[in-house]
């Protein structure tokens, strides 16, 4: 259930009280999440920030900006505090946040997290034009090459032929890599499940366990046969990794 309300657009399900924010890759839309809001919110209040990532203006591109955003949809929300379930680029947004707003964050879910290691699109940002390298860059993504549909390839295709998407898939890689959190993630105090592909091609498994090892509370969960998006590829197992730790942390 899409919702809009002041400058925000968001899905909206559940009725549980323990609120949950997603918060969807550079890539990506709050369609990543998929079926997975169908298993969480039918426990939970589940919440899918679209981050508009190619609307607004080009001088407030940045990681940093976005987790500012975040702030005002809580606020506009009227929401104290919240689990942020982040994959990619929107994991960073999520550790920018739990940096900033400490007091907002009841625990934090990471899957495929930039932060430590930056490689967003593979070795190289898309060729304009060509297609068969959009769909090959996009199928990288998952361990199985079909999750990547007509329809994924052809919003890739979109973004990378588009001059001012290109300038902004720039702006952001070049602020996640000013944004490191290496020296950030010893003083975070909050509970945190990472959940990593096995296979991730994107941010490999040793990000995974770099971020376990500087993350004081952490839990490090693996999905097998899987790439960069465990939510997306491995909705169920995604799932129930996090309803079990939500159990057991609230």
């Amino acid at each position: 259930m899409i919702e809009v309300g002041g400058k925000f657009q968001w899905l909206e399900e559940g009725e549980g009280g323990q609120p949950i924010i997603l918060l969807h890759g550079l890539m990506g839309g709050i369609e990543n999440f998929g079926e997975m809001v169908n298993f969480i919110s039918a426990e939970y209040k589940v919440y899918g920030l679209d981050l508009k990532l190619f609307e607004g203006s080009l001088l407030k591109v940045s990681v940093k900006s976005l987790s500012d955003y975040l702030y005002k949809f809580m606020k506009h929300l009227n929401l104290k505090s919240a689990v942020l379930i982040g994959n990619s680029m929107g994991g960073h947004i999520g550790l920018i946040f739990s940096k900033e707003h400490p007091e907002m964050v009841d625990g934090l879910i990471l899957t495929g997290s930039s932060g430590l290691y930056e490689n967003a699109m593979g070795d190289s940002f898309p060729r304009r034009g060509d297609k068969d390298y959009i769909r090959k860059k996009t199928e990288e993504v998952f361990y199985d090459p079909k999750v990547a549909t007509n329809e994924l390839v052809d919003r890739v295709f979109e973004i990378a032929n588009n001059r001012v998407s290109i300038l902004r898939l720039l702006g952001y890689a070049k602020s996640a890599i000013r944004h490191n959190m290496a020296e950030d993630l010893p003083h975070f105090k909050m509970p945190i499940c990472l959940i990593w592909g096995e296979h991730d091609k994107v941010t490999p498994p040793k990000v995974a366990h770099e971020f376990h090892s500087l993350l004081p509370n952490s839990e490090l969960h693996w999905v097998p046969l899987c790439g960069h998006a465990p939510m997306w590829e491995h909705p169920e197992e995604f799932s129930k990794i996090v309803l079990q730790w939500l159990k057991a942390k609230f």
